[in-house]
């Protein structure tokens, strides 16, 4: 039977951390689903979360005026959703939606502030992993937003 903490335990994001460490984590864990085409999260609204992705895929997406929503990322199984609940003032950055049904896990974004505040070794580990993921997503930001717009002729 796979249990949260053994899921969390044998997640790339977690390699290396401490058993103990893994249990405080553990303990601000549920499973989720979504449903295809589900908006998971919008950008401005308050970040409390981060998932791990067990199935499905996510579209991060961000808004231009005057085009359609630009797809700056998809995300898949083995991934993690969401940076904005570590980093005040708890607003996600991008919008999230299910392309495909999705089933994660979710971290609540409060019960480990509180935790990292308690246990700043904890709090440490999670700034230098996630600042791993925040610059991948600037990075496949910077990229697709090339590709939009340096398409545009200049005259």
């Amino acid at each position: 039977m796979e249990t949260l903490e053994r899921i969390i335990t044998e997640h790339s994001f977690f390699a290396g951390l401490d058993q103990a460490v893994l249990n405080l984590v553990a303990g601000c864990a549920s499973n989720v689903r979504f449903a295809a085409g589900t908006y998971i999260f919008k950008e401005g609204d308050e970040a409390n979360a981060f998932y791990l992705i067990r199935e499905g895929k996510v579209a991060l997406e961000i808004y231009a005026p005057q085009h359609k929503p630009i797809i700056v990322d998809t995300l898949d199984v083995g991934d993690i959703l969401g940076w904005s609940w570590l980093l005040p003032p708890f607003q996600w950055k991008f919008n999230a939606h299910a392309t495909t049904g999705l089933r994660a896990i979710a971290l609540d974004g409060e019960c480990l502030r509180t935790k990292c505040e308690e246990n700043h070794d904890l709090g440490y580990e999670l700034l230098k992993r996630f600042a791993k993921i925040i610059e991948r997503r600037l990075e496949a930001t910077r990229f697709q937003l090339l590709d939009v717009y340096g398409s545009r002729k200049i005259a």
